[in-house]
């Protein structure tokens, strides 16, 4: 069940400091996305309610490919239309910042920002492949979910993940290490055979 009550970013706002409106962001982007790549996390602010989060790279949990990708200059232009879409209670999904193709920084929901890190991140499924495990993709007829099943060279399952669709299959399979708490729906691990 999606909480549709607004969050309160006290914390952040002690945290990471007073957040910037969007019509602030967009005459400050170059400083505010040079901050970003040097770790910096800057809030900015749409009709006060919605609130995004300007982070670097390093802050954007699983695997970056198959994320919404906007190039700086679209993303300055549109900046109140993407703070709305991070904010969006339904659609946890970054939106990556590039320049000249390759990803600078990402914005993201500043909800996200007050939740728990998340537990240590196994392989993705890239480098899952690249080991010698084997990666199948099948539709759940019951929940009609795309689901994503990392088997080792013996056919031991090694990870399983769920998405809507497979790329959101194939970044959650790259979930907690063996052994390590999950309590997000759609994800298990598991070291027994399958």
């Amino acid at each position: 069940m999606i909480n549709l009550k607004r969050p309160s970013y006290e914390e952040l706002v002690a945290r990471l400091g007073t957040p910037v409106a969007v019509e602030d962001a967009r005459a400050r982007w170059g400083s505010l996305v040079d901050a970003a790549k040097n770790g910096q996390v800057t809030l900015i602010t749409r009709e006060r309610w919605e609130w995004a989060a300007l982070v670097p790279l390093s802050r954007v949990a699983g695997v970056l490919s198959g994320l919404p990708v906007v190039p700086l200059s679209t993303a300055r232009s549109k900046l109140g239309d993407l703070v709305r879409q991070v904010a969006d209670p339904y659609d946890d999904e970054p939106v990556l910042l590039v320049r000249r193709r390759t990803p600078v920084a990402a914005l993201v929901a500043a909800r996200q920002l007050l939740e728990p890190p998340a537990a240590p991140r196994g392989p993705d499924a890239d480098a899952l492949l690249a080991g010698g495990h084997t990666v199948t993709l099948a539709l759940d007829p019951v929940g009609g979910l795309i689901v994503a099943i990392a088997r080792d060279a013996e056919g031991t399952q090694v990870a399983a993940a769920s998405g809507r669709d497979a790329a959101q299959a194939l970044r959650s399979l790259a979930g907690p290490l063996p052994g390590q708490p999950d309590g997000s729906p759609g994800r298990t691990t598991a070291s027994g055979p399958g």
